[in-house]
């Protein structure tokens, strides 16, 4: 699971910290997405382009409401003044620079890319793909779009500037800009990687699906709206990852800087993953899924089959919230409402509950020996996730309207509070 922390509105009564995004985004998003799917579905349309069609039908939608509703582009946190326009002459020195610094770092990201034989293996061939594609493009457009948005920023000099700057022993470079230049990229160059090799396949999965008698089947119809959640948060997740850009105000203020959020976070991956099968932290041997263990008790199996699905409608939600914003490893902007407004972390409380419930460790094919192993080994899973929450929220203080929030959340959030009343305090 890839969710940094972030919550609603504001009103006269709400002391919560105003939302970085509306609810009205995510909601054109879903829509756009959900009216692609029923025209895949109808027509079978179930390939690699049909599924990349389905991010776009999510995005597009959430591009332009942010756009034309909610204004994004006028935001104060953009650093766009769009009244007081330079002339060309007066920041192009600014621009080139920039560019250099642009082009080195997404030189870096294609040896990666072209050195790590993991990315031309299996589902990572896709997304290589899709990057061969795009690239000659991205970098023509990436000269107009820069020498554009340069004479409107408020302070051209960012991270990219610095590090051309270096490049060009130019001076005024800030080794510190450039490192956060660089973290930044390296979060979206791995996970758009990977968001772009997970795409297809979940998509196809679904559409291809057979609906025949599935209401009827607690069981088919529960892994049927799990598979669609996912297709869900995928979409959205890799919009955010996609569409990382000033204008629309979800560009990236600052990448964890801390090496152990990298970790917490990079071990939940491949190439790193520690719970893929074989993994140290793999805790499926000896287990069953919930649906072989309660077979032939088709009451248990609705109830537990709606618990994971809501477990999963949370999860999604939780990546919908983000709306063009989503992002592992990154402040984009604080969220204050949806699932956020329950818990700092809905997504990994959702998903790790999710595991539990769907394994139900404590029963084994094998001994009890096994069956305290998989307890074990599914604790350790949980506590990377507990991990991974400490050091985003320790990023994100850093963030006056994230601590503001977290404050309030601690004195109202249902979540911490619940915990609280357990802990007895």
């Amino acid at each position: 699971m890839y969710h940094d922390t972030s919550l609603a509105r504001t009103g006269a009564a709400d002391p919560r910290p105003k939302s970085a995004v509306s609810h009205g985004a995510g909601l054109v998003g879903l829509a756009g997405l959900i009216a692609w799917i029923a025209l895949a579905c109808h027509f079978r349309m179930d390939g690699p382009y049909a599924a990349l069609c389905n991010v776009a039908a999510c995005g597009v939608p959430m591009i332009f409401w942010s756009v034309l509703v909610d204004k994004v582009h006028r935001n104060p946190s953009t650093g766009i003044d769009w009244a007081n326009v330079k002339p060309w002459r007066a920041t192009i020195d600014v621009s080139l620079t920039k560019l250099a610094g642009l082009w080195a770092t997404w030189a870096g990201i294609a040896l990666i890319y072209a050195t790590g034989r993991f990315y031309w293996d299996g589902n990572y061939l896709f997304a290589m793909w899709c990057f061969e594609v795009a690239a000659p493009w991205v970098f023509l457009a990436s000269i107009p779009y820069v020498l554009w948005l340069d004479r409107r920023l408020v302070e051209p000099k960012d991270g990219a500037w610095h590090l051309g700057a270096w490049l060009m022993s130019i001076g005024g470079a800030e080794s510190a800009k450039i490192f956060a230049h660089l973290r930044a990229w390296a979060v979206k160059g791995f996970f758009l990687a990977f968001m772009l090799a997970i795409v297809p396949g979940g998509f196809a999965e679904f559409v291809r699906g057979d609906v025949s008698g599935v209401f009827g089947d607690p069981v088919r119809l529960s892994l049927w709206l799990i598979t669609f959640m996912f297709v869900i948060d995928v979409a959205f997740a890799t919009v955010g990852y996609l569409l990382t850009m000033r204008p629309l105000d979800s560009h990236i203020r600052s990448a964890n800087p801390y090496a152990a959020g990298w970790m917490a976070a990079l071990i939940c991956y491949p190439p790193f993953i520690l719970m893929d099968d074989g993994g140290p932290l793999d805790y499926r041997p000896g287990t069953q899924d919930w649906n072989v263990w309660f077979a032939g008790h088709p009451v248990v199996l609705g109830m537990i089959g709606a618990v994971l699905v809501a477990l999963t409608a949370i999860y999604a939600w939780s990546t919908m919230a983000f709306g063009l914003r989503f992002s592992n490893l990154t402040d984009r902007g604080i969220l204050t409402h949806g699932p956020y407004s329950w818990s700092r972390h809905p997504a990994y409380l959702s998903k790790n509950l999710f595991w539990w419930i769907s394994t139900v460790p404590v029963l084994t094919t094998g001994s009890i020996v096994d069956a305290a192993r998989t307890t074990i080994i599914i604790c350790a899973v949980s506590g990377v996730y507990y991990w991974r929450a400490t050091t985003e929220e320790r990023h994100l203080s850093a963030d006056p309207t994230y601590r503001a929030y977290s404050e309030w959340m601690a004195r109202n959030g249902p979540v911490p509070r619940l915990f609280a009343w357990v802990r007895g305090r």
